[in-house]
């Protein structure tokens, strides 16, 4: 068997089966060189069949002989070799599975230094301050990604050791879980790709950066993208240097950026779609490290598929653009409603979430479920909410509530869900037949309106607008004329996240075999309220499966359907706690209390960073997000990144002390990636299993754990 392949190879075979040989990273360098003739720095690619039989039974026989061959052949290439103390060949060893894992395995750079060939890389250069830069790099990167304490001397050693790591990289805690929540297979196994080095940093007219062939954000047809001079590819995506917008090249490196426009041109023509670029600059000279189809907020995947069907000479037909966007256009971004009337409001509250909302006034979710399935349309009223309302408040046509800020859950749920809500309404009094609005008794049953935008209340039917943005209104036009039905299940953008895929059940649950009882207990404990298929999602689980659970746990009392989902029982009820009991005891109360101690401070942020993604600040005053700034936007999707990075770095000792909160470090880093792809209803929506709602999920579990209650926190001032 032949396990190694240099870039210029013909596979004679189609993309997707080359990816599956090589790993996708390989076949796409591949199809750069072979196909487009762009100018790569050349290499070769260990396949995967080789990290398979690495995994089963350790280093291929023969696999020794034919890296020292192509390293022959690489050196011919370059004219430098591997080892020498004069010139020598450095290279870079890189991750690359068949289906892309951004983040998840290794990359080592500069690999091949020791004191001989340093010297003769800063003889060669011109600059030992250079080469010593780059020795300090390679040696703290391959101590951390080869886990030694020294590096070997020996540049033969090294590059065993780093295609070791990365083979077993495969196999990490945090690639695990990508391909978990991914439903990617556990036995694909990763290409490890070999590449001569180019250095970014090796003068002031090298650099290194990262570009997309439109902007991600709103889609614009313009380069976007970051350059670093005198740097390497880490630095950029780092985030801890400064970087330059790549339109400097135009006037620093004309010719450069020249090239780079043109090659941006080809890929995507090539690949049909939006692509993200990494380049690197050496001495002046432009070379093409990686190409993808790159990420996208929902708002650019409407804007680059329109544009994209809408140009003659590009290579994508409008029936191929719907489907690309299907997903998006079954939820249509929209425009604010618009109130239509001159009414006087009866009161004032804070304006949590925009829209206009008429209906009957009810006080309690379950009459909410009743009332909006005899297919009349309710607002529900109360003095605050709590997750036990949610089930009303998902059938409700607005939310009004006498207590809670813009922070609160009813505000944030509601923003989420798209449902107008007026909150902290202090005139408002809820009563058990009525409510009093400022001083006007309502009773329930009578219409109100509300007005999310400026937090108004009126007497009676008021009636509003919402426009769908113009780019989902043609491609909507498309659709119709087309005949191709839009709905949740078309077909994903390639930016917009992960649905449904191999091991997913379509929910978002992934599919983990039958799920325990005692796990939908603590679950519908922590919930309130839920239906089967938000309990698979939760619990990793099949809405089939979950639905077998479901029936057993009310067969024997433990559960009951109320208002179209179900809650536990009295009994339910006692056995949760008692399950709860029996892990806090397991984990240790000081355990948990201090766990949840420093989950405050999480909290804060958590809450922050929400509120800023829902609202804005603007003129001092807070006014609603309508997420046409992009930047904005994009600072704070930065924020829960940065956030996320911290609560996984809090929660990873917490999941060895008690391994079932593992499922909420798996919620989240799907949440977390969907959300920084630009899928923004994983921010906070209720209508998916979003960042907010495991978060929030996650806190009730801890408080429980430390035998306390959300009242306690809250009059503490911690929740």
């Amino acid at each position: 068997m032949t396990y190694v392949f240099p870039f210029d190879h013909q596979h004679g075979l189609p993309l997707s089966e080359v990816k599956a040989i090589v790993g996708s990273k390989a076949a796409n360098l591949a199809t750069m060189v072979n196909e487009l003739g762009l100018p790569v720095p050349p290499g070769f690619t260990i396949s995967t069949a080789a990290c398979r039989a690495y995994l089963g039974g350790g280093w291929p026989e023969g696999l020794d002989a034919e890296v020292v061959a192509q390293m022959h052949v690489l050196e011919e290439k370059v004219g430098r070799r591997f080892g020498s103390p004069v010139d020598p060949l450095l290279v870079s060893v890189r991750s690359g599975a068949p289906v892309s894992m951004p983040g998840m395995m290794e990359t080592i750079l500069d690999l091949g230094l020791n004191d001989t060939t340093t010297a003769g890389l800063g003889a060669a250069s011109g600059s030992e301050g250079f080469a010593a830069n780059c020795r300090a790099r390679f040696e703290a990167q391959y101590r951390e990604v080869v886990g030694v304490d020294e590096v070997p001397a020996d540049p033969w050693a090294q590059l065993r050791g780093a295609i070791e790591a990365v083979f077993v990289s495969w196999t990490s805690d945090k690639a695990r879980t990508y391909r978990l929540v991914e439903g990617i297979p556990n036995d694909l196994g990763t290409g490890v790709t070999v590449q001569a080095m180019v250095f970014g940093n090796r003068s002031v007219d090298s650099g290194t950066g990262v570009v997309f062939t439109r902007d991600p954000a709103t889609g614009e047809d313009v380069l976007y993208g970051d350059v670093m001079f005198n740097a390497q590819g880490e630095d950029v995506v780092a985030g801890t240097h400064h970087t330059e917008p790549v339109s400097c090249l135009d006037t620093r490196m004309p010719e450069v950026g020249r090239q780079l426009r043109e090659y941006a041109r080809r890929l995507e023509r090539h690949h049909r779609d939006l692509c993200d670029i990494e380049f690197t600059i050496e001495h002046g000279m432009l070379w093409m490290l990686q190409v993808r189809v790159g990420k996208r907020s929902p708002q650019a995947a409407l804007r680059i598929a329109k544009e994209m069907a809408e140009d003659p000479d590009f290579p994508l037909t409008r029936e191929e653009a719907v489907h690309r966007v299907a997903r998006i256009l079954a939820d249509p971004p929209t425009g604010l409603t618009e109130r239509r009337t001159d009414a006087r409001a009866l009161a004032t509250g804070l304006a949590a979430s925009p829209g206009i909302g008429s209906g009957e006034v009810v006080t309690t979710p379950d009459d909410a479920v009743r009332v909006a399935d005899a297919g009349r349309p309710v607002i529900l009223v109360r003095a605050e909410t709590s997750p036990d309302d949610v089930h009303g408040m998902a059938r409700a046509a607005g939310v009004l509530t006498s207590k809670g800020g813009l922070a609160s859950h009813a505000a944030v749920v509601a923003r989420g869900w798209g449902i107008p809500a007026v909150v902290g309404a202090a005139s408002v009094v809820v009563e058990a037949d009525a409510i009093l609005v400022g001083g006007t008794r309502i009773g329930v049953g009578k219409t109100i309106t509300i007005d999310g935008a400026t937090g108004e209340i009126f007497e009676g039917a008021i009636g509003g607008v919402r426009v769908v943005v113009p780019e989902a209104a043609v491609l909507l036009g498309w659709a119709a004329e087309l005949g191709i039905p839009v709905d949740a299940a078309g077909e994903a953008d390639a930016a917009g996240g992960a649905g449904a895929g191999a091991g997913m059940d379509g929910t978002g649950g992934i599919a983990s075999g039958a799920v325990a009882a005692d796990d939908v207990l603590r679950s519908l404990l922590i919930k309130g309220f839920a239906v089967p298929e938000q309990l698979a999602v939760a619990l990793r689980s099949t809405p089939g499966e979950m639905a077998d659970q479901v029936d057993r746990l009310a067969a024997d009392g433990l559960i009951e359907a109320s208002a179209g989902s179900f809650r536990l029982t009295a009994d339910g009820r006692a056995v949760a706690t008692e399950l709860v009991a029996r892990d806090a005891a397991a984990w240790g109360l000081d355990a948990a209390t201090a766990a949840l101690d420093a989950f405050v401070a999480l909290d804060g942020r958590m809450k922050e960073t929400v509120t800023a993604w829902q609202m804005r600040d603007v003129g001092g005053a807070q006014t609603f997000n309508d997420h046409t700034d992009v930047a904005y936007d994009a600072s704070v999707l930065a924020r829960l990144g940065g956030l996320h990075d911290d609560a996984r770095a809090w929660l990873r000792p917490c999941v060895a002390a008690l391994p079932r909160l593992a499922t909420y470090l798996h919620r989240l880093d799907h949440a977390a990636r969907l959300a920084g792809e630009g899928d923004g209803k994983y921010v906070a929506s209720p209508r998916v299993d979003s960042y907010h709602g495991v978060w929030f999920e996650l806190h009730e579990d801890l408080i429980l754990l430390a035998g306390r209650t959300r009242a306690d926190e809250v009059r503490a001032g911690r929740a």
